[in-house]
């Protein structure tokens, strides 16, 4: 495993800077761009790294998308360019960079006024103003699959958001709403919030809006909820018994060649009432959202895993990991850290020496060696 971290350490110092404004790279060659989500969830490996280039390279960024804000306190989709708005999920992940760098830093202060603008702009994002936040379809990670309403991941984020920046009043308000089960009803002239919790099954909807949702299983999502300490021991390994018996039954039908789990079980299927015709050029079962196999959403998992006190499972899927991250698109070297892979035959797609999923192999990794969920222990008791 050290010759993979040692790999994944040289490309995040070979995609240090690009061509603008000098900030960090997406990716390798493809994704030249500083997207705002990947860097911000590449915080998490950068910081454990200790590097300090890194470490510098990350406050340019963190310091450009404060520049970049909008007048309203909603961070952009691209660390230069402020014209590029609209997703659900760079202002949360900016706000949990930012508290990690200045943990990490020893800066309290450090940008305090876009912190303060950006926790005002979440707070306009809640319809019914209960805290739970929306999002418009294909806002959030996943560009090609459509969220509707509360999603998971982007709550999962707004929780450790108030965490991470002192609300607890609202954070266990939030903490609440999400695990609830059932839709939104009125019982004894009382309004009830829908939640995000399914009666009979462990994990939490994918997304839920007054009286529809999706049971389907997001595993970035339920990840989150099982490292931010949304679920609690029990039902966290409960969680991840239900993914790895979900798993070996994917396998067995032939449609999971990975022993990581895909993004999305089940997935999507043409004649389902949530396929859509897109899908069949750009989402088809076992790719990309649908199901494709991502190794930053794996090592999320893994880490999840250790947060649980799964040690044993933690390391099975690191050693998995280590192997999925050796495949390339390209001929580039003996590691790819590719963007994703099709389940059916975990054959990599997207870009080589993608920045997230060398950041995040470093940061399941050191959880792994540390045994506990580094950067959130003293948050997330």
């Amino acid at each position: 495993m050290e010759k993979v971290r040692k790999a994944a350490l040289d490309v995040l110092l070979h995609n240090i800077h690009g061509p603008h404004d000098g900030l960090m790279r997406t990716a390798g060659w493809g994704y030249p761009e500083p997207y705002t989500r990947d860097l911000m969830i590449s915080a998490l490996g950068i910081l454990v790294s200790k590097n300090e280039e890194l470490i510098a390279a990350l406050r340019n960024v963190l310091s450009a998308l404060a520049a970049h804000q909008t007048r309203l306190g909603h961070i952009p989709s691209l660390a230069h360019d402020p014209t590029d708005c609209g997703a659900s999920d760079t202002t949360p992940l900016f706000l949990i960079a930012l508290a990690l760098f200045r943990d990490a830093t020893g800066e309290p202060d450090f940008l305090a006024e876009a912190a303060q603008k950006a926790l005002r702009w979440l707070a306009y994002q809640s319809p019914d103003d209960a805290v739970m936040i929306a999002q418009q379809p294909t806002s959030d990670w996943r560009d090609e699959q459509w969220v509707w309403g509360y999603g998971l991941y982007v709550n999962t984020l707004l929780y450790a958001c108030l965490r991470l920046h002192g609300q607890d009043e609202r954070a266990a308000a939030l903490k609440e709403l999400i695990n609830r089960a059932g839709t939104r009803e009125i019982r004894d002239g009382r309004r009830i919030h829908e939640g995000l919790s399914l009666s009979g099954k462990p994990f939490y909807a994918l997304w839920v809006y007054k009286g529809h949702s999706s049971e389907r299983f997001d595993l970035l999502g339920n990840s989150l909820a099982m490292l931010f300490g949304l679920t609690g021991l029990a039902r966290a390994k409960e969680i991840s018994g239900w993914v790895e018996a979900a798993c070996d039954d994917l396998r067995g039908r032939g449609e999971l060649a990975a022993t990581l789990p895909p993004c999305l079980i089940p997935y999507i299927l043409p004649g389902d009432p949530d396929w859509l015709p897109r899908y069949r050029r750009y989402n088809q079962p076992g790719d990309y959202h649908n199901g494709g196999v991502w190794p930053f959403i794996s090592g999320f998992y893994i880490a999840a895993l250790v947060a649980s006190g799964e040690q044993a499972l933690a390391k099975e899927k690191m050693a998995a990991l280590s192997d999925l991250v050796k495949p390339a698109s390209s001929k580039i070297g003996s590691f790819g850290f590719n963007e994703w892979f099709r389940a059916q035959d975990c054959r990599p797609y997207g870009q080589d020496w993608q920045t997230w999923t060398a950041a995040i192999y470093l940061y399941a990794a050191a959880c792994v060696d540390e045994q506990k969920a580094l950067l959130f222990t003293n948050c997330f008791p």
